[in-house]
């Protein structure tokens, strides 16, 4: 029995193919992964040699620097800036770096990226509306805003009680920085005697305003606006304003209206009503009240009211197609002009 019948008759013929075909593929594997092993060999030895040759450098200290000049400092070591957040602060301004990773003198190497994060400045907040309010109250409103009452003075007042804000700076509605210190004028009640003080004329008729002049002794000048929407005779304006102590040395102006009276005003057809009642309780407010139109807006009242008081006149339709009413910086009513 010769080779060939010996292996013919102890292994097949599929046998045969199968003994073939494994060793081919244990051969392929072979070659392959010494081939992924010399490769991982050679890029791994590439890139160390690359990282290895570049130089090594300081980082230098970016923290309070600006964007632009922080980024300049990096590059003049051939280092990367990345932005790594944002973060209120009151003491630094908006745009500067806060601080940095790594920190300001380890040494990298080139190429290396530094996280920089920025100051957004001090976190905003707006100023509430004191005018009216007791000093107290004014100043727990402030701490509800993060804010700080500063430096209290007084004046006196004809209208609000003694202890009531009068006036504030900055104003209501102004956007501030956290921890801003509001400074607040209160009254100090009615003047004693031998004091006076400019009384509210606004919205008053000019009469009270000459009837006042004949018991104080005290002259004021007129000028006169004939594109008011007041009815003539009304006081639309004053120098100085209400509560300011004047004598006879004081310049005072009085701004009224001259507007004339059309056929269409005469007829009653041109004027509308404002009415508006203060609610009852607390203390004095603030009423602003503003007429808007295609013309634009003007506004038509201004000044401290008491509780439960009401107001109510007549003004000149005059374009006016709404009317918004503020209390304390608030607007509480917006309503169409019929």
């Amino acid at each position: 029995m010769g080779l060939k019948d010996w292996i013919s008759r102890w292994f097949p013929e599929d046998s045969q193919d199968r003994i073939l075909s494994a060793g081919f593929v244990l051969k392929v594997g072979g070659v392959g992964l010494g081939l992924f092993f010399l490769s991982y060999f050679l890029f791994s030895w590439a890139m160390e040699t690359v990282i290895h040759n570049r130089k090594e450098v300081i980082v230098p200290d970016i923290c309070g620097k600006s964007a632009a000049t922080g980024l300049q400092l990096l590059s003049e070591n051939n280092l990367a800036m990345k932005i790594g957040g944002y973060e209120f602060n009151d003491s630094v301004p908006i745009g500067t770096v806060l601080r940095q990773v790594p920190s300001p003198g380890v040494t990298v190497r080139e190429g290396k990226i530094i996280k920089a994060v920025f100051s957004q400045g001090g976190e905003s907040v707006f100023i509430p509306a004191l005018i009216g309010l007791p000093l107290r109250n004014a100043e727990l409103f402030l701490r509800q805003r993060s804010l700080l009452l500063g430096e209290v003075s007084e004046s006196y007042s004809l209208k609000a009680e003694k202890g009531m804000v009068l006036s504030q700076d900055p104003k209501p509605d102004s956007s501030v920085s956290k921890n801003t210190m509001v400074q607040a004028v209160v009254s100090a009640g009615p003047p004693p005697a031998g004091i006076i003080i400019m009384p509210d004329f606004r919205q008053k008729k000019t009469d009270d305003a000459y009837q006042w002049s004949a018991q104080s002794k005290i002259n004021f000048s007129v000028i006169e606006d004939a594109t008011s929407l007041f009815p003539s005779g009304t006081v639309i304006d004053q120098s100085p304003p209400p509560d300011t102590v004047v004598s006879p040395d004081s310049k005072i102006t009085l701004t009224t209206s001259t507007r004339k009276v059309t056929g269409f005003d005469a007829a009653g057809g041109g004027e509308f009503r404002v009415h508006y009642e203060v609610s009852q309780g607390g203390s004095q407010r603030h009423i602003r009240i503003v007429v808007m139109g295609h013309s634009g807006d003007r506004e038509i009242f201004n000044g401290l009211r008491d509780p439960g008081s009401k107001i109510d006149f007549a003004v000149p339709q005059a374009g006016a197609d709404k009317l918004r009413i503020f209390v304390n910086g608030i607007l509480v009513e917006e309503r169409p002009v019929k």
